[in-house]
């Protein structure tokens, strides 16, 4: 059986050349079978079809036998696809964790750490990463909620509580994008830290660790935002972010949340 090519590319990306690719598909349908049988099957070479075979037993595709002639037995491909997704995990977590640190590392040299992010799907993106890489504390103003992100943004936001991430949620219980009403409180409510729900205007704001900052918003229609205009302003100023979380603790430690506003939102 033929495979289809986005499967030949993920056998090349677990680490098999062409030749051990043919080799271990036509073993996968002969399941076990000796180096001449495997030759003809697979369209390799007689005096390659060895190496290549050896290469997949010491790749952990395959098993040999001994015995004349030699048999080879495919393991099971979900065995392989398992240990092979585990390793290949695992190699992009380091290398995400080290390149990560190299570029937190530099982005305060940069002479000037402040971005414009364009799209929906930018800044959503932007939002998470920022989120991820919190260690001490969150802060969020939600006056801007996108009607896919509250299930991604919720679910990044329990991880980071997991983290021990003091996170502290100031959100509009609803809000109106593309005409569409996005349920904020309805979703987020559950979560376990503090959320002050309050009218906020439409606009997004994350403060990560008191050191990064995100600020988003769109053009309005009525009461409703325009999601392809929203435009975001990423910070890593330090004067910029301590002068917002000033004026967030401000914000958050008002007087109108603890006379029982809060509580009579819908």
């Amino acid at each position: 059986m033929a495979l289809s090519r986005e499967s030949l590319e993920a056998l090349r990306l677990m680490g098999l050349t062409d030749y051990e690719t043919h080799t271990y598909v036509a073993l996968t349908s002969l399941i076990s079978a000796n180096a001449t049988e495997i030759s003809v099957a697979a369209n390799v070479p007689r005096s390659r079809v060895y190496q290549v075979l050896k290469n997949l037993v010491k790749k952990g595709f395959i098993e040999m036998s001994r015995g004349k002639p030699l048999k080879f037995t495919v393991i099971p491909p979900h065995e392989v696809f398992q240990k092979s997704k585990n390793h290949i995990k695992k190699g992009m977590d380091l290398a995400e964790a080290e390149l990560n640190h190299i570029y937190e590392s530099q982005i305060p040299q940069v002479p000037a750490p402040i971005w414009l992010v364009h799209g929906q799907e930018k800044i959503v993106n932007k939002e998470m990463e920022i989120i991820s890489r919190a260690e001490e504390s969150l802060f969020i103003m939600g006056g801007l909620m996108f009607p896919e992100e509250l299930p991604r943004l919720k679910s990044y936001l329990e991880k980071s509580t997991k983290k021990g991430v003091n996170i502290r949620m100031l959100t509009a219980p609803k809000c109106r994008v593309d005409h569409i009403e996005v349920p904020t409180k309805v979703i987020m409510e559950d979560l376990p830290f503090e959320i002050k729900f309050f009218p906020v205007p439409y606009i997004k704001l994350i403060v990560r660790d008191k050191k990064e900052m995100l600020i988003a918003f769109c053009k309005l229609s009525g009461n409703t935002a325009l999601s392809e205009t929203a435009i975001a302003i990423w910070n890593q100023y330090q004067e910029f972010v301590d002068t917002i979380s000033g004026i967030y603790e401000f914000i958050w430690n008002a007087d109108f949340f603890n006379q029982g506003f809060n509580k009579n939102l819908l």
